[in-house]
This record gives structure tokens, C-alpha cells and sequence, in this order.
């Protein structure tokens, strides 16, 4: 969809902000563009859209070139979201996100319908928000105004401008959240610009680490992570990297332990005769239609008076489940909360196993040694230190 051909752009002052940049943005795609200031990933967006003109290379636009499209047109055509987002004080919510379609032609009860729709779609009811000005607006509101408005003529590339890095965490957190669930249902090509990896890292793709004026690394965030390309890279996604990677790195299946499993309404007798046959310490507990419910020790099933002789009386809720595909990230984080030894891993609402913290180690391990390989996850063997 976007594609720089040998792009430089060199100042009067002989600075040079892009020096030979070439690489391609397939349809559909979210690049994150991450660096330190005045490296030139700004003016990289730029000059997507003509703001900014290169001294020389090209730029491609769905296969043609952007110096030869009218600039005012192609703005139209690209959605752009800035960090103070830009809307006009003086009109109202629902009429700064039909600016583009309005400009566009479209009637101006149809570019409002258009508005209202893209409002509710980031979750701003336009009842509520619709008739309101910009000052009358949070900074996280009016950055989701800015995002509406950029989508509001269904553009196919987005340019994006640190669009949150002017709101606390806790709102940009949120914002990245929503910005995520419009992408995976829209689908947009996305240049994304950032200073923050750890944002680069969890919207991005692919993510583009610049250097002064050039990219030292373009590839997935894990391989951005687990496989710095240059020692620039390495010192710029930081030394907690590893820790980083959490946020890349699904749960997969070859990660979870398989405890012995019992049933809610197994017999307690049989099923302490099951643990200790497996010579197991606790099992998963399953109810009928096989949704884990808990986990019963094995001391807890032969004790005498212990409620009723199933699993049922003897057995401990579970504190929460997470997915196949949660991030590690997410799943450390809800071990933490729980003060909990393992977490049960479901597909769906079918149970797949359990992961615990020595799993959630070796699924990092693994991940950072593939990606190191060019190897799959289940390719690669762990060295461990014997136990004694």
C-alpha cells in the first residue's frame, strides 16, 4: 500500500532528517515508527502526505506516486491524527468529525450520519457528545474525536502522530485498547509514530526502530525484542527487553503443564486413589461439561468428615482463567493479583491445561531462542540445570 523508494530529505542547513529510507507497508498493515527525537520518523509520516517534501526517492501510494497527486486531494484522501488533535473550537463535536466528508461532497446530512456513526464506533454516544465543543471535552475524549474525524471519509491509510501521548497512563492505556479493536475490525494501513517502545510494541505489526535519520531494525515487535539486529536497537529497546517481550508473547499450548484432572462430582475416594497414582500433590478440577471450577489437594479428598464424599465438598474454587493467545504479559499480571501457583488455560470454553510460573519462564525462553534461530516455539529444546 505505502512503499519509500531510496527517500531522503536534506535541509537548506545540509541536516539530514531521512537519508535513503526504503521499505514497504502492506494493505492492512499497523507500522509503528519508534525512535528518539529528531530522528526522522515524523518526517517519514510526513512525508507521506506532502507536508513534508523529500529531496529525493519516491513515495508510493497504492502504486502511485504522491509527487504527482494533488496535495490538497491527497490529504483528503488520508486519515491524520495529531497529539493536540487539531479540532475546530467553535463547532461541535459531530461537526468536526464530518469536516472531511462534508469537504468531500457528500450532503451534509449524510457526512453528520456518517459523523455519528464513527462516534458511537469509538465509543462516544453522539447523543450525548454530539452537540458538545472541544473544550467541553477530556483530552482522552478529544483524542477519540480526532480519531473518528480521521476515519470518517473510510480512508485506507491512517497517519498517526503520537496521537496519544499528550493523556495520563491509565487514559492511554485505554485509548490503545480501543484504537486496537477498531483496527482489528477495520483493517486500515497504519503509519504509527511513537517514542515509546512499549507502545510500538503493542500496536505495532512491525516496528521500525530509527536511528538518526535511518532504520536500524524493521520486524515484528518479538523479533525487535528477542533479537536486537544492532547494538543501537539492543541499548534502545532497553535491557528489560526480556521483560517487554512478555507483551508479544502469547500463551500457546505447548507451554501448559497437564495436572491430573478430576470431576466435580467424582467419587472423593477414587479420585484421591487417581492423585496418588499419579503421585500428584492437587488436581484440576472439571464440572460436567469440562469448564475448570477449581483445584482440590489430595490431603483435602481422604480427610474424614470433610463434607460430602465427592470432589464436589472438598474441592477450592478457581480464582480466573485466561486464554490461548493471552499475552504472558497478562497472564503474570493475573498470577500476581491472585497470589496464584498456576492459572488454568482454556480455548474457548474448553480446558487445555495450566500454567505456572516455571511454564510462563520457559514459554519466554523459548520465544526469544526461536526468533534468535529463525526456529518455531515447539522447535526448541531448553537447556535446564540438573536438579539434585
Amino acid at each position: 500500500m505505502i512503499r519509500f523508494e531510496h527517500v531522503t530529505k536534506r535541509y537548506a542547513d545540509g541536516t539530514t532528517a531521512v537519508d535513503d529510507l526504503s521499505f514497504e507497508v502492506a494493505k492492512g498493515e499497523l507500522i509503528t515508527l519508534v525512535g528518539p527525537s529528531g530522528c526522522g520518523k515524523t518526517t517519514t509520516m510526513k512525508m507521506v502526505n506532502r507536508l513534508i517534501e523529500p529531496t529525493e526517492g519516491r513515495i508510493l501510494l497504492d502504486g502511485e506516486a504522491v509527487a504527482d497527486a494533488d496535495p490538497v486531494e491527497l490529504r483528503r484522501r488520508i486519515g491524520y491524527v495529531i497529539q493536540q488533535v487539531g479540532l475546530f473550537p467553535h463547532k461541535t463535536v459531530l461537526d468536526n468529525t464530518a469536516t472531511v466528508p462534508h469537504l468531500l461532497g457528500r450532503p451534509r446530512k449524510a457526512a453528520r450520519a456518517r459523523a455519528a456513526e464513527l462516534l458511537d464506533l469509538v465509543g462516544l454516544d453522539p447523543s450525548v457528545y454530539g452537540d458538545r465543543y472541544p473544550d467541553q471535552l477530556s483530552g482522552g475524549q478529544r483524542q477519540r474525536v480526532g480519531v473518528a474525524r480521521a476515519l470518517a471519509a473510510d480512508p485506507p491509510v491512517l497517519l498517526m502522530d503520537e496521537p496519544f501521548g499528550a493523556v495520563d497512563p491509565v487514559v492511554r492505556e485505554h485509548l490503545q485498547n480501543e484504537f486496537l479493536r477498531l483496527q482489528s475490525t477495520l483493517h486500515k494501513t497504519v503509519l504509527f509514530v511513537t517514542h515509546d517502545i512499549e507502545e510500538a510494541v503493542r500496536l505495532g505489526d512491525r516496528i521500525a526502530v530509527y536511528g538518526s535519520g535511518r532504520i536500524e531494525q524493521l520486524d515484528t515487535p518479538a523479533t525487535v525484542l528477542g533479537a536486537p539486529a544492532t547494538p543501537y536497537t539492543a541499548e534502545f529497546v532497553g535491557a528489560d527487553r526480556g521483560l517487554k517481550r512478555l507483551a508479544v508473547t502469547p500463551v500457546e499450548a505447548a507451554d501448559l503443564e497437564e495436572p491430573p484432572v478430576v470431576r466435580l462430582d467424582d467419587p472423593a475416594a477414587r479420585a484421591a486413589e487417581a492423585l496418588a497414582a499419579a503421585g500428584a500433590p492437587w488436581a484440576v478440577v472439571l464440572d460436567a461439561d469440562g469448564t475448570p471450577y477449581g483445584w482440590v489437594a489430595a490431603e483435602a479428598l481422604t480427610e474424614a468428615g470433610n463434607g460430602p464424599a465427592t470432589v464436589r465438598g472438598r474441592a477450592r474454587p478457581m480464582a480466573e482463567a485466561v486464554q490461548l493467545g493471552t499475552p504472558l504479559r497478562q497472564a503474570l499480571s493475573t498470577l500476581l493479583q491472585h497470589d496464584a501457583g498456576w492459572l488454568a488455560v482454556l480455548d474457548g470454553d474448553r480446558y487445555r491445561g495450566v500454567l505456572t510460573p516455571a511454564a510462563l519462564h520457559g514459554a519466554l525462553r523459548r520465544a526469544t531462542t526461536a526468533d534468535a534461530a529463525d526456529l518455531a516455539r515447539d522447535e526448541v529444546a531448553l537447556d535446564t540445570v540438573p536438579r539434585t
